[in-house]
């Protein structure tokens, strides 16, 4: 198997150091589900399906060399969307083959709803793809009929059981090839509630026994224009998705820390530069580049030696909510965040929970939020919430501060390190509040 430090969509740890950039060549799309609208000029959203432009796989690659220039942690490229790959098989393999000949250190990852994934395993192969992820939601059709609309397949369109039935057989079969490849799979599902929330531990159970290594249980977001939202279905609160993923742990590692992105995300999770801010950054020699992947490794090591030797949180630990850009650090002012990572702190260490979004979205500068909208994100936001006892953030206004505080959740400005402000503000509020934090 290949090694995954360098990862930060396989590695929780490695997503503070490391960046990943998703290259949008793939506009087609050979499945429709009820939750996904795509969007091919929108720079505004953030959500998977979603990019600013579709690029050819020259531009792609030329946009690779020109990053890697400024951007000397980025280890990860991906095609993701904003269609699926393995529906544009042409403009996905020049692209991977054009990377993977001029810039052979950097890790290739394929992201497919898993159709026609049995159909390309020697470009796979060839590519040197060292990463697949498949996006499967269900593996009994029926309940897989509720979740995809069609799918076309062999110049025939199907729809719900039966497309349902031909999906999941393929990605199975997909998902086994590659494995065998000794490729590292991992599986993403979306959480439905109502649909397939209490399924999706049995997913986990048979991908497993097809060879993946993890499982990344998302939220569900409702797009705007989607089936789903036509429906005024509603995405999982924050204790149901926790508890799927806790269930779901027990027989599969599961990731945390995904943040849904963009199909042309650039950057640290949590941190997209995809918007044009690159070009402003210092550019860094082969040699420099090369000696900061070294820091980064060696730095990487600390946090994980930290970890092994931390105690282990377990159960009944507070809940401490951080906004970040990435990094590590606490770095995002309150009203800039789009997303809040959950910790569950315990004596001297810490775990991460997941990444709660904020379900409303600015659709362009026209639909921003006004005062009663912006009312209305700060309600959800606190109702996100209710769990934790602690917010840290960069800064953060009166109002949005007096709101928390009504709501019992007490906010902390600062701008260190995660990790250490987790524990230190924890013992700080076991100190003032004895058994708060247990031990």
């Amino acid at each position: 198997m290949q090694d995954i430090h360098r990862h930060p969509c396989y590695d929780e740890l490695a997503h503070e150091v490391f960046a990943r950039m998703h290259v949008a060549v793939a506009p087609k799309c050979n499945i429709n589900c009820n939750y996904c609208n795509i969007k091919y000029d929108c720079v505004s959203e953030s959500r998977p399906g979603v990019v600013s432009r579709v690029l050819s796989p020259g531009e792609a690659y030329r946009q690779v060399q020109d990053t890697l220039k400024v951007l000397p942690q980025l280890t990860v490229v991906g095609i993701a969307g904003p269609g699926d790959p393995l529906a544009n098989p042409v403009q996905t393999f020049e692209t991977f083959r054009l990377l993977s000949r001029e810039m052979p250190d950097l890790q290739l990852c394929l992201s497919t709803n898993g159709l026609k994934l049995p159909d390309y395993l020697e470009e796979i192969k060839e590519c040197g793809i060292r990463h697949v992820t498949v996006t499967m939601n269900a593996v009994d059709p029926v309940i897989g009929g509720l979740i995809y609309h069609s799918i076309y397949y062999r110049g025939k369109a199907y729809r719900g059981k039966d497309a349902a039935e031909i999906l999941i057989s393929r990605q199975l079969e997909g998902i086994r090839a590659v494995a065998a490849l000794g490729i590292k799979v991992k599986v993403n599902s979306v959480l439905i509630p109502g649909i397939n929330d209490g399924h999706l531990l049995e997913v986990s159970r048979v991908v497993k026994a097809a060879g993946a290594f993890s499982h990344n249980i998302m939220p569900l977001i409702i797009s705007p224009g989607s089936r789903f939202e036509r429906d005024g279905r509603q995405p999982p609160d924050p204790e149901l998705t926790l508890k799927v993923q806790e269930d779901s742990s027990r027989v599969l590692p599961v990731m945390r820390h995904c943040r849904q992105c963009r199909a042309d995300a650039v950057g640290l999770l949590g941190e997209d530069r995809s918007g044009g801010v690159l070009s402003a950054l210092p550019v860094y020699t082969l040699e420099e580049r090369e000696n900061e992947l070294q820091k980064l490794d060696n730095e990487l090591q600390v946090r994980r030696d930290r970890r092994q030797n931390g105690t282990a949180p377990g159960s009944g630990g507070i809940r401490i909510a951080v906004a970040s850009r990435g990094g590590g650090k606490v770095n995002q002012h309150f009203g800039h965040a789009r997303e809040f990572l959950v910790y569950e702190v315990k004596a001297e260490s810490a775990r991460l929970l997941g990444v709660r979004r904020i379900q409303a979205y600015c659709n362009g500068t026209a639909a921003c939020a006004g005062e009663e909208q912006g009312a209305g994100i700060l309600k959800e936001t606190v109702e996100m919430l209710r769990d934790c006892r602690l917010l840290l953030c960069a800064g953060i206004g009166p109002v949005p501060q007096e709101v928390l505080h009504r709501a019992e959740i007490t906010v902390i400005v600062t701008k260190d390190a995660i990790e250490s402000s987790l524990v230190k503000y924890g013992r700080l509020l076991s100190y003032f509040t004895p058994g708060a934090v247990p031990q």
